[in-house]
């Protein structure tokens, strides 16, 4: 029996706002897009255009108080072929959370407090 990864969720108060980030920040792109017909609930899948990995960004309709992240200590990581620029482009933004120059890496918040963690290249 083999099991492959498919998506991770994530839960979003403003969908648009989050998807604007994920596209500015990560360069990921919405690949699909699920409806509740009643407008209870919106499924964004993120892609990054070259795993079939997605990020499921859900949204609820009457959620309206922020989610309680605990310690944050969960988090999603993203590896990327230019660490310097990705770097100089996240400070930029002013979406740096967190460093660890020691073992050369960074994390990234996005608007709901969700931390993304920065790789270079192994």
């Amino acid at each position: 029996m083999k099991f492959k990864f498919e998506h991770n969720n994530i839960n979003v108060l403003d969908l648009e706002r989050s998807i604007a980030f994920y596209k500015a920040a990560l360069g990921l792109e919405e690949v699909k897009r699920k409806e509740h017909k009643d407008g209870d609930f919106i499924l964004v899948f993120m892609g990054d255009g070259i795993t079939e990995h997605q990020l499921e960004l859900t949204w609820l309709r009457d959620r309206k108080e922020p989610y309680d992240l605990g310690d944050n200590e969960s988090h999603i990581a993203f590896r990327v072929d230019d660490f310097e620029a990705a770097y100089e482009h996240h400070k930029e933004m002013g979406w740096i959370c967190y460093e660890n120059k020691e073992m050369g890496i960074y994390f990234i918040e996005d608007p709901d407090g969700y931390w993304i963690e920065i790789l270079p290249t192994k």
